[in-house]
C-alpha cells in the first residue's frame, strides 16, 4: 500500500467520508503508517470515536528503563485524530495544533496490550476538539490527553 498526500485511509476509500475510509483501513488490518512503526493497530471505528491497541515493549523504552512517554502521546494523538476523521466529510482533512497529554502511571514491557480510545466532544467548520484515554487490559488509566484540530478543505 502506497502513502499519498491525503493519507493511508484515503488511499483505501477515495472520496469516501471519513468514517468509510477508516472502516476501508479497518478492513486492511487497521494498521497505518505510524502504527506500522510503533506497533499498534485501529481496532474500532465508529461515529465519532476511534480505538487503537499495541503491546508496548523494550523497542520502546526510554534510557531510564521505562516506555518512552513518546509512546503513549502517539497513541493518543493517533486516538484523537482518527476520531475527528471519522467526522469529516469527504474532501475535509485535519492536522493537530494542540495535544496535551497527562501522564498517570509508568508503562513498562510487562503492562501487557494498551487501548488508546479517543472520542470527539465538538466539531466545527475550523476546528474539532477530542480526548482520549489510554488504559490497560484492567481499565487502569495509564494516560490521557486533549487535543485541538484544525479542520480544512483539501
Amino acid at each position: 500500500m502506497s502513502l499519498t498526500d491525503a493519507g493511508v485511509a484515503e488511499s483505501l476509500a477515495p472520496g469516501a467520508r471519513g468514517l468509510d475510509q477508516l472502516r476501508a483501513m479497518l478492513g486492511r488490518g487497521g494498521k497505518g503508517g505510524i502504527g506500522q512503526t510503533m506497533g499498534f493497530t485501529m481496532v474500532e471505528a465508529e461515529d465519532g470515536m476511534v480505538a487503537f491497541e499495541g503491546e508496548p515493549g523494550e523497542q520502546h523504552y526510554n534510557p531510564i528503563g521505562t516506555v518512552h512517554g513518546g509512546y503513549a502521546a502517539t497513541l493518543l494523538d493517533s486516538a484523537c485524530g482518527c476520531a475527528v476523521h471519522s467526522k469529516l466529510a469527504s474532501g475535509q482533512g485535519y492536522t493537530t495544533l494542540e495535544l496535551k497529554v497527562a501522564y498517570h502511571k509508568a508503562i513498562t514491557g510487562k503492562t501487557g496490550k494498551m487501548r488508546a480510545e479517543g472520542t470527539v466532544k465538538t466539531i466545527g467548520r475550523r476546528a474539532a476538539f477530542a480526548e482520549a484515554t489510554l488504559t490497560d487490559a484492567d481499565g487502569k488509566l495509564y494516560a490521557s490527553a486533549t487535543s485541538t484540530l484544525l479542520v480544512f478543505e483539501r
